[in-house]
Protein backbone atom coordinates (compact mmCIF):
# COMPACT_ATOMS: atom_id res chain seq x y z
CA UNK A 1 0.00 0.00 0.00
CA UNK A 2 3.30 2.10 0.15
CA UNK A 3 2.56 3.50 -3.26
CA UNK A 4 -1.12 3.84 -3.24
CA UNK A 5 -1.42 7.98 -2.92
CA UNK A 6 -5.32 7.98 -2.15
CA UNK A 7 -4.61 5.39 0.39
CA UNK A 8 -1.65 7.63 1.75
CA UNK A 9 -3.55 10.87 1.84
CA UNK A 10 -6.68 9.40 3.16
CA UNK A 11 -4.79 8.19 6.28
CA UNK A 12 -2.88 11.40 6.62
CA UNK A 13 -6.56 13.28 6.41
CA UNK A 14 -8.22 11.07 9.03
CA UNK A 15 -5.43 10.02 11.39
CA UNK A 16 -6.10 13.23 13.38
CA UNK A 17 -9.72 13.17 13.36
CA UNK A 18 -9.39 9.39 14.84
CA UNK A 19 -6.86 11.43 17.64
CA UNK A 20 -9.82 13.84 18.30
CA UNK A 21 -12.64 11.42 18.51
CA UNK A 22 -10.08 9.04 21.17
CA UNK A 23 -9.66 12.34 23.25
CA UNK A 24 -13.46 13.12 23.11
CA UNK A 25 -14.41 9.46 24.56
CA UNK A 26 -11.11 9.63 27.23
CA UNK A 27 -12.44 12.83 28.62
CA UNK A 28 -16.28 11.91 28.10
CA UNK A 29 -15.83 8.67 29.66
CA UNK A 30 -17.57 8.76 32.90
CA UNK A 31 -20.44 10.59 31.75
CA UNK A 32 -21.37 8.05 28.78
CA UNK A 33 -20.14 5.37 26.62
CA UNK A 34 -16.34 5.51 26.62
CA UNK A 35 -13.93 5.57 28.76
CA UNK A 36 -9.52 4.70 29.04
CA UNK A 37 -10.25 0.89 26.67
CA UNK A 38 -11.89 2.68 23.96
CA UNK A 39 -9.92 5.56 23.99
CA UNK A 40 -6.81 3.46 24.06
CA UNK A 41 -7.93 0.86 20.96
CA UNK A 42 -9.02 3.87 19.16
CA UNK A 43 -5.52 5.70 19.27
CA UNK A 44 -3.97 2.28 18.75
CA UNK A 45 -6.28 1.69 15.60
CA UNK A 46 -4.91 5.22 14.23
CA UNK A 47 -1.18 4.57 14.23
CA UNK A 48 -2.00 0.75 13.24
CA UNK A 49 -3.98 2.43 9.97
CA UNK A 50 -0.52 4.35 9.25
CA UNK A 51 1.51 1.27 9.99
CA UNK A 52 -0.60 -1.27 7.40
CA UNK A 53 -0.42 1.89 5.07
CA UNK A 54 3.06 3.51 5.46
CA UNK A 55 4.55 -0.21 6.75
CA UNK A 56 5.67 -1.31 10.05
CA UNK A 57 9.62 0.16 10.13
CA UNK A 58 7.79 3.68 9.18
CA UNK A 59 4.98 3.57 12.08
CA UNK A 60 8.05 1.80 14.33
CA UNK A 61 9.82 5.17 13.30
CA UNK A 62 7.04 7.51 14.27
CA UNK A 63 6.23 5.88 17.65
CA UNK A 64 9.16 3.84 18.85
CA UNK A 65 9.12 0.12 20.17
CA UNK A 66 10.54 0.83 23.65
CA UNK A 67 7.85 3.85 23.79
CA UNK A 68 5.01 1.68 23.44
CA UNK A 69 6.46 -1.18 25.93
CA UNK A 70 7.17 1.96 28.32
CA UNK A 71 3.64 3.16 28.12
CA UNK A 72 2.48 -0.03 28.88
CA UNK A 73 3.87 0.21 32.15
CA UNK A 74 3.15 3.52 32.97
CA UNK A 75 -0.37 3.36 32.52
CA UNK A 76 -0.61 0.47 35.06
CA UNK A 77 1.57 2.42 37.62
CA UNK A 78 -0.96 5.43 37.04
CA UNK A 79 -4.01 2.98 37.74
CA UNK A 80 -2.24 1.49 40.67
CA UNK A 81 -0.71 4.45 41.98
CA UNK A 82 -4.70 5.52 42.47
CA UNK A 83 -5.18 2.93 44.38
CA UNK A 84 -1.65 2.81 46.46
CA UNK A 85 -2.46 6.59 46.99
CA UNK A 86 -5.59 5.80 49.05
CA UNK A 87 -4.24 2.83 50.71
CA UNK A 88 -0.83 5.58 52.06
CA UNK A 89 -3.93 7.96 52.96
CA UNK A 90 -5.97 5.12 55.49
CA UNK A 91 -8.31 4.48 52.73
CA UNK A 92 -9.24 1.28 50.85
CA UNK A 93 -7.66 0.31 47.29
CA UNK A 94 -9.03 3.03 44.64
CA UNK A 95 -11.37 4.19 47.13
CA UNK A 96 -11.01 7.89 45.55
CA UNK A 97 -12.59 10.03 48.67
CA UNK A 98 -8.96 9.62 49.35
CA UNK A 99 -8.19 12.85 47.04
CA UNK A 100 -10.77 15.48 48.87
CA UNK A 101 -11.27 14.37 52.29
CA UNK A 102 -12.97 17.69 53.03
CA UNK A 103 -15.87 16.31 49.64
CA UNK A 104 -15.39 13.15 49.20
CA UNK A 105 -18.41 13.17 46.64
CA UNK A 106 -15.92 15.71 44.56
CA UNK A 107 -13.22 13.46 44.24
CA UNK A 108 -14.98 10.79 42.88
CA UNK A 109 -14.84 11.98 39.02
CA UNK A 110 -11.52 12.95 39.80
CA UNK A 111 -10.41 9.75 40.88
CA UNK A 112 -11.77 7.74 37.83
CA UNK A 113 -10.52 10.17 35.77
CA UNK A 114 -6.64 9.20 36.84
CA UNK A 115 -8.11 5.68 36.80
CA UNK A 116 -9.47 6.20 33.24
CA UNK A 117 -5.95 7.85 31.72
CA UNK A 118 -4.40 4.96 33.32
CA UNK A 119 -6.04 2.65 31.40
CA UNK A 120 -6.18 4.24 27.83
CA UNK A 121 -2.29 4.38 28.21
CA UNK A 122 -1.41 0.75 28.65
CA UNK A 123 -3.96 -0.49 26.20
CA UNK A 124 -2.35 2.13 23.77
CA UNK A 125 0.65 0.51 24.94
CA UNK A 126 -0.40 -3.15 24.66
CA UNK A 127 -2.03 -2.51 21.51
CA UNK A 128 1.08 -1.03 19.89
CA UNK A 129 3.05 -4.06 21.52
CA UNK A 130 1.06 -6.32 20.35
CA UNK A 131 1.16 -4.91 16.39
CA UNK A 132 4.95 -4.26 16.81
CA UNK A 133 5.26 -8.36 17.78
CA UNK A 134 3.05 -9.32 14.94
CA UNK A 135 4.36 -7.14 11.83
CA UNK A 136 8.25 -7.05 13.06
CA UNK A 137 10.05 -9.25 10.09
CA UNK A 138 6.94 -9.63 7.95
CA UNK A 139 8.06 -7.43 4.94
CA UNK A 140 8.28 -9.74 2.01
CA UNK A 141 11.46 -7.79 0.66
CA UNK A 142 13.60 -8.56 4.39
CA UNK A 143 12.91 -11.99 3.78
CA UNK A 144 13.85 -12.89 0.43
CA UNK A 145 16.37 -15.58 0.29
CA UNK A 146 19.84 -14.76 -0.95
CA UNK A 147 21.35 -16.70 -3.59
CA UNK A 148 23.40 -18.07 -0.64
CA UNK A 149 20.93 -18.54 1.64
CA UNK A 150 19.15 -20.87 -1.20
CA UNK A 151 22.00 -23.11 -1.34
CA UNK A 152 22.51 -24.06 1.77
CA UNK A 153 18.70 -24.07 3.11
CA UNK A 154 18.18 -26.85 0.80
CA UNK A 155 21.17 -29.06 1.00
CA UNK A 156 22.07 -28.11 -2.43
Amino acid sequence: MKDNPIMRLAVRWNIPFMLIFALYTQAHGELGPGGGFQSGVIVAAAFILYGLVFGGAEMRRVVPRWFTDLLGAVGVLIYAGAGVYAMAMGYEFLDHAALMPSNPGGAEPWGMTIVEYGVGITVFGVMMTIFNEITEGTNPEDNEPTDDSADTEYGS
